[in-house]
């Protein structure tokens, strides 16, 4: 399981323009780097709605805030527009980032077990190592919360 402190392990995925966005190319930047389970749900739709809410704040605080699911780019861009949101959603569909970033776990619903993305966000500081987690994320307030974080950091 990573630690605050430890190098975030580098990622390379398509962007919902099939962009490829490498963690290398934003070295020197704060990155929140937020896994959710799939596109157009209702808790991660509040999640990408606050933080494109509060994407003028992250801009400010020099912050890149990308999203991360196993949803395909077409999805991606189905979702940006349907919720006209302005953050950027990578696809990690063969799940090995979510893998490496231990939010790739074995979760219960309704009497069911199955493999899933467990809701997490990761901040990353400009050297390019972990600076805070949160596992588990209810969705409620969560942008403010790493907001007032990443305040308390810069």
């Amino acid at each position: 399981m990573l630690k605050i402190g430890d190098n975030a392990p580098e990622l390379t995925l398509p962007n919902q323009d099939d962009v490829e966005i490498s963690l290398r190319d934003l070295a020197g930047k704060w990155i929140v780097l937020y896994f959710y389970p799939k596109d157009n749900t209702p808790g991660c739709t509040t999640e990408a709605c606050d933080f494109t809410a509060t994407l003028p704040q992250f801009d400010t605080l020099g912050a890149v805030v990308l999203g991360v699911s196993p949803d395909s780019t077409a999805s991606h861009q189905k979702f940006i527009a349907k919720q006209k949101l302005d953050i950027t959603l990578l696809s990690d569909s063969t799940t090995q980032i979510a893998q490496r970033y231990g939010v790739w776990q074995l979760k219960k619903f309704c009497g069911k077990e199955y493999m899933g993305i467990v809701r997490s966000t990761f901040l990353i500081d400009p050297e390019g190592k972990i600076a805070q987690i949160w596992s588990n994320v209810k969705v409620k307030d969560h942008a403010s919360e790493v907001k007032k974080a990443l305040e308390a950091l810069v």
